[in-house]
């Protein structure tokens, strides 16, 4: 498996499953994780969909594919899909990328569910992207203060 012994690099595969406004944890990806023998950086991106979120991921794994591209107006990433890649300048390392759903669909009309996503995605993170097409509104600041609410 990937990163336990060599560096393998895996598929991306599904951490947050999000069906009928439900986050639910695929057990899959926690099995890859529990094999993770090294330390890990985790980096989470989030942001308006269709924004590009999935391919700076991809970028930022030496990558030109891994993350699934939307190549329509429709956005392509449900939940939050994780992604463990030999971390490019710390060795014995593992780089573990969450891409997020994009927030602000109106297909999904649920807002609330984008804030919880939003905040699993902060907490999760040692470093948290923010991708914005252009200066930060007042309902990211909102979703930023989220999860340090309670």
């Amino acid at each position: 498996l990937p990163m336990a012994s060599g560096s393998t690099i895996m598929d991306p595969v599904c951490l947050v499953r999000n069906e009928n406004n439900q986050l639910t944890v695929n057990p899959r990806a926690l099995k890859t994780l529990e094999q993770i023998s090294q330390p890990v950086v985790v980096v989470a991106i989030a942001g308006l969909y269709r924004t590009g979120k999935s391919y700076l991921m991809n970028r930022l794994a030496g990558q030109n594919h891994g993350f699934r591209l939307g190549s329509t107006v429709r956005s392509e990433t449900k939940g939050i899909w994780m992604w463990c890649v030999p971390h490019p300048s710390k060795e014995n390392h593992t780089l573990v990328l969450l891409d997020t759903e994009g927030l602000g669909d109106v297909e999904k009309g649920d807002s609330k569910n984008d804030s919880w996503i939003f905040a699993l995605a902060v907490l999760l993170s040692s470093t948290f992207v923010y991708n914005s097409m252009s200066t930060i509104n007042h309902q990211a600041l909102e979703q930023l203060q989220y999860p340090s609410r309670n």
